[in-house]
């Protein structure tokens, strides 16, 4: 049931994280929910997901390509490792587990038409706290949720990788 899943991982990766972008952007855009900087460090390493398998998928097609095919699916797999990782610390702060960055501790929220006037007047504008959560489904926030389902992607990604060492 996995198997053409885990067959076309890299490609897999992509769309996950080009995915979890676009939601992240759907929920400030139509949800006017404002990111602060840990939901940017968070899309940070989406980015940095789309990029290296983007460039995994020409590589592995090149001559002598195909022998970087596992290796690829572990460098993805530490990369959801790495995105699970900074999503805990965000949830963590929203829980009051540890405290956040000191650039986003009891920020404001949305931007007023009044916050936007003040910024072209010359104010500095405040970002977002990340320690609180806007939105919760089940229990936990977007961040829990992007910690657990990047998990959920790395064991993926390390079962795609296991998956062709066996091919070899």
């Amino acid at each position: 049931m996995l198997n053409p899943l885990l067959e076309r991982w890299r490609l897999c990766a992509v769309l996950i994280a080009a995915g979890m972008l676009a939601t992240a952007h759907a929920f400030e855009t139509f949800g006017g929910l404002a990111p602060c900087t840990l939901c940017l460090r968070q899309r940070e390493v989406y980015w940095a997901i789309l990029t290296f398998g983007l460039i995994a998928m020409v590589v592995v097609r090149m001559p002598g390509g195909p022998r970087w095919r596992g290796l690829t699916c572990w460098v993805l797999a530490a990369l959801f490792v790495l995105s699970s990782a900074v999503a805990a610390y965000h949830a963590g702060a929203e829980w009051k587990f540890w405290p956040g960055p000191q650039a986003c501790a009891s920020g404001g929220g949305g931007v007023s038409a009044a916050d936007m006037a003040a910024f072209l007047d010359g104010a500095k504008v405040k970002a977002p706290a990340c320690d609180e959560a806007p939105w919760v489904l089940a229990g936990l926030s977007m961040a829990g949720w992007n910690a657990a389902l990047s998990l959920v992607f790395a064991g993926l990604s390390i079962a795609a990788a296991v998956r062709e060492r066996g091919k070899l």
